[in-house]
């Protein structure tokens, strides 16, 4: 009799060894898988633009890069125009409102482009960089293509003028620099193949467009 008791508590033993031996590679192998890394690599079909959180399509010709690269420092010379002009006293309001409206819409759509060129393999364009920084060529398609680009002798104008005479010299300038704009806008929804690419170009046209208007009005109101 205590012979089959002791041989049962053995059997019982083994059991439960053998029970717990099975639960712990349960823990471990039926846990849930972890989540995805953070770090992985982003998808080869799209590359996120860093500011906007729209993905670029890897998807893009000559004409696409062509284009971020001439028109962003096309908006960098807006930029720095806007901003001539804002450090100076006596300004009209609505004036000096419309050159902190073009800074602010067109620093963003500097970043994107050069997050485009990225996306596709290219150095961005910085503003000590930019081809033609100190060669502008006035009305024409100065700086390699861009066209409307001020030439240094316009730059030079601006910075000399003051108050009311200032604004209406930035608003001719202005105006002219965002014909030169549209116009390179337009040769990109013509030839371009990034979608991203030619939905900012379209975006330039229609905004832009509008500035000129509004610029004239400004212009017959000085």
């Amino acid at each position: 009799m205590m012979k089959h008791r002791t041989f049962a508590a053995v059997a019982l033993a083994g059991t439960l060894a053998l029970t717990g031996c099975t639960g712990g590679q349960e823990t471990t192998d039926g846990q849930d898988p972890a989540p995805a890394s953070s770090d992985a690599p982003a998808s080869p079909e799209a590359t996120d633009t860093g500011t906007t959180g729209e993905e670029i399509s890897p998807e893009h010709n000559d004409a696409d890069v062509m284009f971020a690269q001439m028109m962003i420092p096309h908006h960098q010379q807006a930029v720095e125009m806007s901003e001539t002009l804002l450090a100076k006293d006596d300004i009209p309001q609505d004036v000096a409102d419309f050159a902190q409206g073009v800074i602010d819409a067109q620093q963003p759509e500097i970043d994107r482009m050069n997050s485009m060129l990225e996306a596709w393999g290219q150095d961005p364009v910085s503003a000590t960089e930019r081809p033609g920084r100190n060669q502008g060529q006035g009305q024409g398609q100065g700086h390699g293509g861009m066209s409307g680009m001020m030439s240094e002798d316009d730059i030079q104008r601006l910075n000399e003028a003051t108050g009311t005479d200032a604004a209406r010299l930035y608003l001719e300038q202005m105006i002219r620099h965002h014909e030169g704009a549209v116009e390179m806008a337009e040769q990109q929804v013509s030839d371009g193949q990034n979608p991203q690419a030619i939905e900012l170009a379209e975006q330039i046209i229609q905004d832009q467009e509008a500035e000129i208007r509004d610029m004239e009005t400004m212009l017959e109101g000085l």
